[in-house]
């Protein structure tokens, strides 16, 4: 295999603390690396080195003559002055400026003597299926308004921008930081699917566990500023790591019983020391190092006691959810039991939130009823829930939840020792929250939920931003704390581990219950049909057409500036569906004053007479 890349013994360090010290990796054609370890060890700061875009301490790195790398950064820097199209195409110049001039020209009313030429150009140069390529890119991760202002998107839609024009350069080595990052499960999925046939080296950092199983062919953990190397994918890495954690415990049980026994020698030995004893002192000094080292292999059980919950937990009965012409929710009932574990899956915009919202009381429904059982303490754990000030610790945060909790076998347990089972460290727990990253601020707030001892646990979307062992240690805390749950997340992995069962939202109206997790529902016939059933409904409203505009119609050939239009229309759809999803989370949110909520509802309706006329004027030219 050609190699790309070797980077040796290099180190980095930010003031007294080391990041990594004296690593090698080695990238080649045809690996598909990822790299493991937890918040604040220095992933993204060892990508930037091997993407060359940070110096390392000491240590250097080589790279194959004409390496073509691709890099995702996990903080956006695109140019908020472009709009879409000039920012995916940023890395292919000459495409760029004669698709763009291409464009340009379409859509002048007059005819231009340019034309030929660039229709030239882009014939020689194979630009038809580079374009369709690109825009299908961006449909798929739902950016359709290519005209508009980097500046004027939302974080989620820049970041996927980003990726776009990471995806179209082809290149010999991606470089990616958390490639799903704002990506719903349908994204994913292509996502994994792209990669896969790529033939594109991989060199990447995410915490999306299947994403890592199915993608990578080798692990790299980064612990203690070392890098241990895994041959294979994430399965095999979980195997192989607890086998290696258990040959060092045994070494460090041997080394333990070892300082034991120079620790009684020295207490017994004279004053007037001998070379010999000078010697062994030494050794002593080696021992203990050794012996004292800590390896974090096992999660602390504290078996949290939540408060008595009775049979009756939440009632829903015939509720109904629209907003103008939208429908989000149907008719549903449902009895939610005592100790279930419910998952919640579907598209942005389906309702998902807007049903955690009711159920909580946080919006009400159209018609229909919730009872809530007199026993029930329900937490609510929102994606913008966060709401800390920047000179508070997080002891101090916690503490004002509850100085103390109890525990299942009447012991209690104090907010320190929590934070500490949620991977704070005593000097984190006195540190500012302004000094915390985004992963850190979103697990202090993820603690001062828990930290209530609810017996009801609603999670939307709890794993964002959260590392493999925090997700980890909250998979454990959810499956041994006695409540019932309902959780929104893309995380397969961890809706596989913790739900009994999923309520499917079609976006219709419609919620579906499947008896099984995520996989299972995934593989099963049930999502098979549903996709057949979604596709023959899209099929249908795309041939559908009045009857009167069926006998006048003429076949003809559309102008330049139809064919784009064409082109464009399905994307554009696709971009009005994200805007009415976001609107909806917002008006759902319970923030908004009086007057804004009035005008995003108002911008709600609007959106939604806009879809029915883009989705007419598909038929209209596709019919032509």
């Amino acid at each position: 295999m050609i190699s790309f890349l070797q980077a040796e013994n290099i180190s980095k360090n930010y003031g007294e603390k080391i990041l990594f010290d004296d690593i090698n990796i080695y990238i080649s054609e045809g690996d598909h690396i990822a790299v493991v370890a937890k918040n604040g060890t220095g992933k993204s700061t060892l990508l930037n080195i091997i993407a060359g875009k940070d110096p390392c301490d000491s240590g250097k790195i080589s790279y194959k003559n004409d390496l073509k790398i691709a890099y995702l950064l996990q903080d956006i820097n695109l140019d908020p002055n472009k709009n879409v199209i000039d920012a995916v195409f940023s890395q292919q110049n000459e495409i760029s400026e004669i698709l763009k001039k291409y464009n340009e020209i379409i859509f002048q009313e007059t005819e231009n003597s340019d034309l030929q030429s660039l229709l030239d150009k882009i014939e020689a140069l194979n630009l038809w299926d580079f374009e369709a390529k690109i825009k299908q890119i961006l449909g798929i991760l739902k950016i359709t308004d290519f005209d508009k202002k980097i500046s004027e998107l939302s974080g989620g839609q820049q970041k996927r921008v980003a990726l776009a024009s990471v995806l179209i350069t082809e290149p010999d080595l991606f470089i990616l930081d958390e490639p799903t990052n704002h990506l719903d499960l349908a994204m994913i999925e292509w996502l994994e699917d792209y990669l896969q046939k790529s033939k594109s080296a991989i060199f990447m950092v995410t915490h999306d566990r299947y994403f890592l199983d199915r993608i990578c062919n080798n692990i790299l953990e980064l612990e203690n500023g070392k890098i241990y190397s895994y041959s294979g994918n994430y399965s095999y890495y979980i195997e192989k790591r607890a086998e290696r954690l258990e040959n060092i415990n045994a070494n460090l049980e041997r080394s333990q019983n070892l300082l034991r026994k120079e620790q009684e020698w020295i207490k017994r030995m004279p004053k007037a020391r001998t070379h010999k004893s000078k010697a062994r002192i030494e050794d002593f000094d080696k021992i203990k190092e050794k012996a004292t080292q800590f390896v974090n292999n096992k999660v602390l059980q504290i078996g949290i006691e939540t408060s008595h919950l009775g049979n009756k937990v939440i009632n829903i009965f015939n509720i109904n959810k629209s907003y103008g012409d939208e429908c989000l929710i149907k008719d549903f009932s449902y009895k939610i039991a005592k100790y279930e574990k419910i998952g919640i899956v579907g598209n942005n915009g389906s309702g998902k939130t807007t049903f955690l919202n009711i159920l909580t009381g946080t919006i009400k429904q159209d018609t229909g009823r919730i009872e809530i059982g007199s026993t029930v303490k329900i937490a609510y754990y929102k994606q913008t829930g966060i709401h800390f000030h920047e000179d508070d610790k997080p002891i101090d945060i916690i503490k004002r939840v509850a100085e103390t909790i109890k525990l299942k076998n009447g012991k209690t347990f104090n907010a320190s020792g929590f934070l500490n089972y949620f991977l704070f460290s005593p000097l984190m727990q006195t540190t500012f929250v302004r000094k915390l990253s985004g992963g850190e601020k979103r697990r202090l707030y993820l603690c001062s939920i828990l930290m209530q001892q609810p017996n009801v646990l609603i999670l939307d979307e709890p794993t964002n931003d959260l590392d493999i062992v925090t997700l980890q240690v909250l998979e454990e805390f959810l499956m041994e704390i006695d409540a019932s749950i309902i959780i929104v997340s893309h995380d397969r992995f961890f809706m596989d581990k913790i739900v009994e069962h999923i309520f499917i939202f079609n976006g219709k109206g419609e919620i579906k219950d499947f008896p099984g997790n995520y996989s299972q529902y995934r593989n099963s016939d049930f999502f098979i049909e549903q996709q057949n059933i979604d596709n023959q409904k899209e099929t249908k409203i795309k041939k559908e057409k009045p009857k009167a505009e069926i006998q006048n119609s003429k076949q003809r050939k559309l102008s330049f500036n139809e064919q784009f239009e064409l082109k464009n229309i399905e994307c554009e759809i696709v971009e009005l569906e994200e805007r009415k999803a976001l609107l909806e989370i917002e008006i759902n949110s319970g923030n908004l004053p009086n007057n804004e909520l009035i005008d995003k509802s108002q911008e709600f309706s609007e959106i939604l007479k806009l879809l029915q006329n883009k989705e007419f004027r598909w038929i209209e030219l596709s019919e032509e």
